[in-house]
């Protein structure tokens, strides 16, 4: 690795750990937040943001932009961070999350939110989404490509396999999935609920190319995108192997984050514990 790539590297760790700060941020302001699947995907969309997509903050509907879709929409607070901080809309809309009236909600709205690409809550509707889009690209002869992040127990909607089969029967070369499996769902362990095992065998078997990586290691999601942007003929698909809540230690992998009311002595745990990893990188 170059001195050029470290420096990318705690540049966007940095980022990753700025972004569950503001999280944390917006949650202590609403007095309640979907915590667990909100912090597992930190380092994806700092990646993501900040050094993949190609995106213009002072024109968010420039026509040659990639497409980004949050397909769990409850993580939304991630990409409102990241979109705040590249200028799309005041750092200032953080602290009325969830206000009445205000933009920024627990699920997000394209007509209200600066480069939000689909309004997105209801599981299981991003893939197809973004599988229109990336549909009406080719058939339009445009470059830009679709990225769709999705939930791991999101993946028990029937829909996302629909989606799925369809995407690798057009040959959607632009469409990227990204999955955050974080092996926990609002209900428990996935694997207790529905199996998704072995979920990459289950994505090739529809047609796709899958490659499974550390869904914390900025290394590993780098070049994941990279290798999932040289597609040729099928689409593909990074399974991200993390911890659900990592950063907070008493929310990792604990189901009951998922959503939940924290009290202001959790809150400020929650802060220290993100400040301790924050002063390590200096």
């Amino acid at each position: 690795m170059t001195i050029i790539q470290t420096d990318k590297i705690r540049r966007l760790e940095r980022i990753a750990w700025e972004l569950r700060k503001d999280v944390v941020r917006m949650f202590a302001h609403s007095g309640t937040g979907h915590f667990g699947g909100s912090l597992s995907c930190a380092e994806i969309v700092a990646c993501l943001y900040f050094d993949v997509l190609q995106i213009d903050p002072k024109n968010p509907k420039w026509d040659g932009r990639d497409r980004f879709i949050i397909s769990k929409g409850h993580s939304c607070p991630t990409v409102y961070a990241a979109l705040a901080r590249l200028g799309f809309f005041p750092d200032s809309w953080l602290d009325e999350f969830e206000d009445t009236g205000a933009p920024l909600t627990m699920h997000p709205d394209m007509h209200k939110i600066p480069g939000i690409e689909a309004s997105t809550g209801a599981l299981g509707h991003g893939l197809s989404i973004g599988l229109g889009m990336a549909q009406a690209a080719k058939m339009d002869g445009k470059e830009h490509r679709v990225y769709v992040l999705l939930g791991d127990a999101e993946l028990q909607e029937g829909s996302v396999w629909e989606a799925i089969m369809a995407a690798a029967s057009f040959q959607l070369t632009n469409l990227i999935a990204i999955v955050d499996r974080n092996t926990q769902g609002v209900d428990g362990p996935t694997e207790e609920l529905i199996p998704l095992e072995p979920l990459g065998d289950r994505w090739r078997t529809f047609g796709w190319e899958p490659r499974e990586i550390d869904a914390h290691s900025l290394p590993e999601i780098l070049d994941g995108l990279a290798w999932a942007k040289e597609a040729k003929e099928s689409p593909r698909v990074l399974i991200c192997r993390g911890t659900k809540g990592k950063g907070v230690s008493f929310m990792e992998n604990n189901p009951a984050w998922h959503s939940a009311r924290p009290t202001h002595e959790e809150i400020q745990l929650a802060f220290q514990e993100i400040e301790e990893a924050l002063g390590r990188l200096q």
